[in-house]
């Protein structure tokens, strides 16, 4: 039963959260530190816009779940959270809607918890413009994600075996559901050859949502009779090397994978993402502590990603682009092989000082 697999995506994604630890890209990324380079907080706002889409802050409850009784009350949760702290939310996979409308309040409820908030509805790459047109009347959406995880399915023992058809469907999808759309991974990141595509199709808006955080790829092979696709626990791109492959693309882009705390936020900030998605993290939050530890996490986010603004000089969340960033161990040897010049990263702050006549 699809209601079964979503409580097991929970219980899993929740166990991974876990067990993560050790290097990630992200500490691959450092600032270069510029003492004088502090603004007053007083100046700093946390609003951020792209691809016409604007958001009160820079950071989302990404998509998790729906379409059990369990997973409907941790939609309810998350929107309670969304609601309180004014971070936009997204839904899980609306598969299990369509396949049977009796589970729509496991997912209606976030509309009707946050009924002023920015909610995005989810549904997969296969999803006709009808079922697209159908998840975001049922959310009232302001944005539709569609998600792309052919790996997961590959793994999955009940997943999709044909992707042909998955570009044409978005491209019908944008011009056929009204709001804006956004497609993201799952996991296993976008490729800047992927981004392009996805650009020439008319998305307005891309997370690139890169490995190193839940991965569903051991998800679905932890379900398995016989866990035999453990060799691709690795698979894909992490998060900065995505974001840094997107540079000049000309695409407005996401951070989420493995975003684990406000600086992996302003890093991914600085490397272009208008914005960054946490969904691991703020589940397993939820689950130990219900709704007023995740209240307490993200506003301290918020409050900690101002902080970090104020110290690097950075008035709003577009403005960390001028910051200069360190590009060292795996995420540069990335970087060479796919001829990312990471000097210009280094000194990008320069040309800063020359307009206004001193680091901001």
């Amino acid at each position: 039963m699809i209601a079964n697999r979503k409580d097991d995506h929970v219980r899993l994604a929740a166990e991974q959260q876990d067990r993560l630890g050790g290097h990630h890209e992200f500490d691959d990324v450092s600032f270069v530190h510029h003492a004088l380079a502090g603004i007053d907080r007083s100046d700093v706002s946390l609003a951020t816009s792209f691809g016409g889409i604007d958001w009160p802050v820079p950071l989302c409850i990404n998509a998790m779940t729906g379409g059990s009784t369990k997973t409907g009350l941790i939609n309810r949760d998350l929107a309670i959270a969304a609601r309180e702290t004014g971070v936009p939310v997204a839904t899980g996979s609306m598969s299990a809607y369509f396949a049977d409308e009796s589970v729509a309040e496991t997912f209606s409820v976030m509309r009707r918890e946050n009924p002023d908030g920015f909610i995005m509805a989810n549904v997969n790459a296969t999803a006709t413009v009808e079922r697209a047109r159908r998840a975001v009347d049922l959310m009232r959406a302001d944005a539709l994600q569609i998600h792309l995880n052919t790996i997961q399915e590959t793994v999955m023992p009940e997943g999709d075996r044909s992707f042909a058809a998955w570009g044409p469907r978005i491209e019908q999808i944008v011009a056929g559901v009204g709001v804006p759309v956004i497609v993201k991974e799952v996991g296993f990141g976008l490729s800047r050859e992927t981004l392009l595509r996805l650009r020439d199709m008319g998305v307005r808006v891309a997370d690139v949502a890169g490995r190193g955080g839940t991965n569903f790829a051991r998800i679905e092979n932890d379900r398995r009779d016989a866990a035999d696709y453990s060799f691709l626990d690795g698979w894909g791109q992490s998060t900065p090397a995505c974001l840094l492959d997107a540079q000049g693309v000309d695409l407005p882009v996401l951070a989420s994978g493995g975003v684990r705390n406000p600086l992996d936020v302003v890093r991914g900030l600085a490397l272009g993402a208008g914005a960054a998605g946490v969904s691991g993290l703020f589940l397993r939050t939820l689950l130990d502590g219900g709704v007023p530890a995740l209240l307490s996490l993200i506003s301290t986010w918020l409050d900690q990603i101002e902080a970090l603004m104020t110290a690097l000089g950075a008035r709003t969340p577009a403005d960390l682009i001028r910051c200069d960033l360190l590009i060292q161990g795996r995420l540069s040897a990335f970087c060479a092989a796919r001829g990312i010049d990471t000097h210009r990263l280094a000194t990008r702050s320069g040309a800063t000082h020359e307009m206004i006549g001193g680091i901001r």
